[in-house]
């Protein structure tokens, strides 16, 4: 298997994209890990429910609320008017007009728990970060306030950050800005914790699941698993690498992409402005 990027896609966190990304990742992890798991553990996927409002779920890239709104063209002649509360209504009388109402939706998201089968205790849990963690008020303090009680228990945490979008999650080591995080957290060694942070232009870190304490840590290849669920998808046949990424790229960066991906033989426009 051959990668075009020496580590992560960012044409896959693309937030229409990445909710399939997320999905089948889970997964590859949980069949990964089982794989080095001795019979005294299982993973289990477990879900998490988010209640969101119309405008974050559109945030986020939910593909199914396009039908509660017209295209961003058709929005800019009202938006002076939509901003001021006033909406201009047809002359004619005891007309109607068509309005979209805010509304909770329900956002659903997989996460791995390692559980040791005899007592059922949560040894470590996996989290891959999304654009719901990130970008979306109430689902940014859901989240965090998950966090805060693992890191409160004797359970691990992996937290994997591949998307560039959105707040990084705090911590209290000053750290520069970089595009992607893995954190891997001991809890029987808080606060301290082990930090992968990298580039776009790197490639993804191996990192190791954490069990419990003098147990042996399973390996994880995330860029080998990555690709792997890439090919399986067929993404590479759907995306277009004509076109920026979404989120875009940082300037050095752009460059960067636009000359590996002519190298590669992906793109023959210029850079889009």
């Amino acid at each position: 298997m051959t990668s075009l990027f020496p580590g992560m896609n960012p044409y896959l966190e693309n937030p229409d994209l990445w909710s399939e990304v997320h999905h089948r990742l889970i997964t590859a992890i949980a069949d990964e890990i089982t794989s080095h798991l001795s019979q005294q553990y299982r993973v289990a996927i477990e879900k998490r429910t988010y209640r969101m409002n119309t405008e974050d779920s559109i945030l986020i890239g939910i593909p199914d609320l396009a039908i509660l709104s017209t295209k961003i063209d058709d929005k800019k002649s009202d938006l002076a008017s939509r901003q001021t509360g006033i909406m201009t209504l047809p002359e004619t009388r005891n007309k109607s007009v068509t309005v979209t109402l805010p509304f909770p939706l329900e956002i659903k998201e997989g996460y791995l728990e390692i559980r040791e089968i005899a007592t059922g205790k949560v040894v470590t849990i996996i989290e891959i970060l999304s654009p719901t963690n990130k970008l979306t008020k109430e689902g940014r303090k859901a989240y965090l306030k998950k966090r805060e009680q693992i890191l409160g228990s004797d359970t691990n945490l992996v937290e994997i950050d591949l998307i560039r979008a959105g707040e990084k999650m705090p911590m209290i080591s000053k750290i520069g800005e970089t595009d992607y995080r893995l954190l891997i957290v001991r809890s029987h060694r808080l606060p301290s914790a082990q930090l992968f942070a990298f580039s776009v232009r790197e490639t993804i870190p191996d990192i190791t699941i954490p069990l419990q304490p003098n147990e042996e840590e399973i390996e994880l290849n995330l860029q080998d698993l990555l690709l792997e669920i890439s090919e399986r998808a067929r993404f590479d046949l759907t995306l277009n690498y004509d076109l920026d990424p979404v989120p875009n790229l940082l300037i050095q960066d752009r460059e960067w992409l636009d000359i590996l991906l002519k190298e590669k033989g992906k793109r023959k426009s210029e850079i889009n402005e």
